[in-house]
């Protein structure tokens, strides 16, 4: 499973990008959950009612034009009490993308999220791409860039849910900031990973909190 998802975040990224955010170790058995990509119609609500039904909150890193198509969606996020955070306007690669345009995408992103409610100041870079003077910026206008220590790999075509499920089990430690996708490509594995996975750390004393 090494050369497959889901995986833990490499030792060296954090040592080249040590202030970025990838957990938060503590003695309480926490674990934060996090969803990227929405908000999408039927995936984005289905995910809320798991985690109503648990009781758990969570934070939500959205997409801006995802916001603008679904904005009634987004309102559930927010009214169900989880946290947002900003993921570009279009899912642009850091690695890609001008510097200019990556922080103009951001910026654009922040002023949908302001239309609904304050914005967190969260931010996570898609496929976890970003490079040193987009990190300097972003941090300079107050943004935490939060990353992950725990992939759930509900995204790969390569994946068994059932091993993904069993990987996630093995592995997560109390801090885990731990990635979902609340999208139509990561839906079918989701359904089957997401609650079993909820259930499972609860059975083992581990609690939910939002970043």
């Amino acid at each position: 499973m090494s050369h497959l998802y889901p995986s833990k975040i490499p030792f060296w990224v954090k040592w080249i990008f040590p202030r970025l955010i990838y957990n938060y170790p503590d003695d309480n058995k926490t674990v934060y959950l996090s969803f990227d990509d929405g908000p999408t119609p039927e995936v984005t609500p289905w995910v809320l009612d798991v985690l109503k039904r648990e009781q758990v909150k969570a934070v939500f890193f959205c997409v801006g034009h995802q916001i603008e198509k679904h904005p009634d969606i987004f309102k559930q996020i927010i009214a169900a009490g989880h946290r947002i955070g900003n993921h570009t306007y279009q899912h642009e690669n850091g690695w890609q993308t001008s510097t200019v345009k990556y922080v103009e995408s951001l910026k654009q992103t922040e002023q949908i999220i302001n239309q609904y409610t304050t914005s967190s100041k969260y931010f996570r870079p898609p496929y976890g791409r970003i490079t040193p003077k987009q990190i300097k910026l972003l941090q300079q206008a107050d943004y935490k860039i939060i990353m992950w220590s725990l992939l759930s790999g509900d995204f790969s075509s390569k994946l068994d849910p059932v091993q993904a499920l069993a990987y996630l089990k093995r592995h997560s430690r109390p801090g885990d900031i731990v990635v979902f996708h609340d999208s139509r490509k990561a839906f079918e594995k989701t359904k089957t990973i997401l609650p079993e996975y909820i259930a499972d750390l609860k059975n083992r004393g581990f609690i939910f909190q939002s970043l």
